[in-house]
């Protein structure tokens, strides 16, 4: 379950036992996570950061930013929360190019992404990827194509999971309006195998109406990139994708 705990050595059951907090149906849009993933866009890293967190410090709603590596330390220093899009599934040793767990925490993320469309990786090291975060008190979002996908990567015990199709990826198209079933098929698989993980959708998502709907839909959180990433005005994409949560 994603908690935005402070980083500490614990172990991912027990951030969810000590911090797991349960909101009743109708606050449940107002808990709404939102993570803007910078891909390798050619934006102002500062500024959307920037533009995030004061969003968040004035809508109450909780907003991350995922830079590319080389930049989550400047993103961390804004104050907002900061996210790796990937961790590799090592520790350290002989590994020449890959993205270490430890070393996106020392540089300031609190969670990472894994699995990204984008970015595909096998089965065994999402495992692997989820295990290096878990030794670097990272909070983790496994991505799927799909809800059998889903439940396949809810077993394997991230905090949460996100549904994307990725031929909505970019689209301006959000799935909870191309295909709802997704999103609502998403959340039942996860619930059937482990109810503590949460289930963000993505693709296409830009609006604030998107964002209720993927709340009405059963879903705690969204991902998105180019809406944001991509806009003349971060921050006015920003307040206006929240606005409907105030």
């Amino acid at each position: 379950m994603l908690t935005g705990y402070s980083r500490g050595a614990r172990s991912r059951e027990s951030v969810r036992s000590e911090h797991a907090i349960y909101f009743p149906e109708a606050h449940a849009r107002c808990t709404m996570f939102v993570l803007v993933n910078l891909k390798a866009y050619p934006c102002d890293p500062i500024e959307v950061a920037t533009a995030a967190a004061d969003v968040a410090d004035d809508s109450g709603v909780r907003v991350a930013v995922a830079p590319q590596a080389a930049h989550i330390d400047a993103v961390a220093e804004t104050g907002v929360e900061t996210w790796a899009q990937h961790v590799s599934p090592n520790e350290h040793g002989s590994h020449t190019g890959s993205t270490l767990a430890e070393a996106v925490a020392d540089a300031g993320a609190e969670g990472t992404l894994l699995n990204h469309s984008e970015n595909r990786l096998k089965l065994a090291d999402i495992d692997g990827s989820l295990a290096a975060a878990e030794r670097a008190d990272l909070e983790t979002i496994v991505c799927a194509n799909n809800p059998a996908q889903i439940g396949a990567a809810a077993a394997l015990g991230p905090d949460a999971v996100a549904v994307e199709p990725p031929e909505l990826i970019g689209t301006g198209t959000p799935v909870s309006k191309a295909d709802p079933d997704i999103v609502t098929g998403a959340v039942d698989a996860a619930a059937r195998v482990d109810g503590d993980v949460d289930v963000l959708c993505g693709a296409g998502i830009s609006t604030g109406e998107d964002l209720v709907s993927a709340s009405d839909l059963g879903a705690t959180g969204v991902l998105l990139a180019s809406g944001v990433a991509k806009a003349d005005d971060p921050r006015a994409a920003l307040e206006d994708l929240v606005e409907p949560l105030n």
